[in-house]
């Protein structure tokens, strides 16, 4: 996706992956200061971790305890998350305004507390393993908490922010899907997750992972470059 866009816009430039252990993570942070380098991605299982090792986070970021995207700015490192600007328009796609609204976010991660942070005003419930463990800005509950079904089936918006669905697994029963509401699915396969399969055949507004991947994409590659992201170049190596 970003190689495309830099091809778009002829800069000379490589998106690469670099498949990092945790141990080896100071040290690759500690690569990215080099003058070559415009800034870097982050993924799980690095994307708490990697904010001690920043010069500056942005206030997004903080509040959601996760960054997932880097930028060098001279000799500093500054630490965003464009996760929630992405999970942002996601939500408005999907027709919920945040303020008021119901939300049940499954998951307990960086992802989920990125979805969040991006729900300011809503009522938020975070089904997690270990609920009221972690730092979700929330309620939070277990999966089996006998209250989780009537809370998600009233909800106006389901994120599901694990990693149920890259396999022919539902993260929830179809059963308990929301009666009216919308559902966003950060996972992204082709052809769509079952959940999002699932809600669309009930006639729910449904949104997956790969407008969140494009968005905060193109985030990322405006925030290195400085330039508007060729956007449809970057659609067009995607394939949902």
């Amino acid at each position: 996706m970003h190689n495309a866009a830099f091809a778009a816009l002829g800069l000379e430039w490589t998106y690469e992956l670099l498949d990092v252990p945790p141990a080896e993570l100071p040290a690759a942070v500690q690569g990215l200061r080099h003058a070559d380098v415009a800034g870097a991605n982050v993924t799980i299982p690095h994307k708490q971790a990697v904010m001690q090792h920043m010069d500056g986070v942005d206030p997004d970021a903080v509040r959601a305890r996760a960054v997932n995207t880097i930028v060098r700015d001279g000799d500093r490192l500054i630490g965003s998350n464009t996760d929630i600007e992405a999970i942002r328009s996601t939500i408005a796609s999907v027709g919920v305004e945040p303020k008021g609204a119901k939300a049940v976010i499954l998951g307990a991660g960086g992802s989920a507390r990125a979805a969040g942070v991006a729900l300011e005003g809503a009522h938020v419930t975070f089904v997690s393993r270990h609920p009221n463990d972690g730092d979700e800005p929330g309620r939070s509950i277990a999966w089996d908490d006998p209250s989780l079904h009537a809370l998600v089936r009233s909800a106006d918006l389901l994120v599901n922010a694990t990693p149920l669905g890259r396999r022919e697994e539902m993260p929830i029963r179809p059963a308990a899907l929301p009666r009216d509401g919308a559902v966003i699915d950060l996972v992204y396969v082709t052809g769509g997750t079952p959940l999002v399969r699932k809600a669309r055949s009930l006639g729910l507004r449904t949104a997956d992972g790969w407008e969140i991947l494009l968005a905060q994409g193109a985030r990322s590659f405006e925030m290195w470059t400085g330039r508007p992201a060729p956007v449809s170049a970057m659609r067009e190596t995607l394939h949902p």
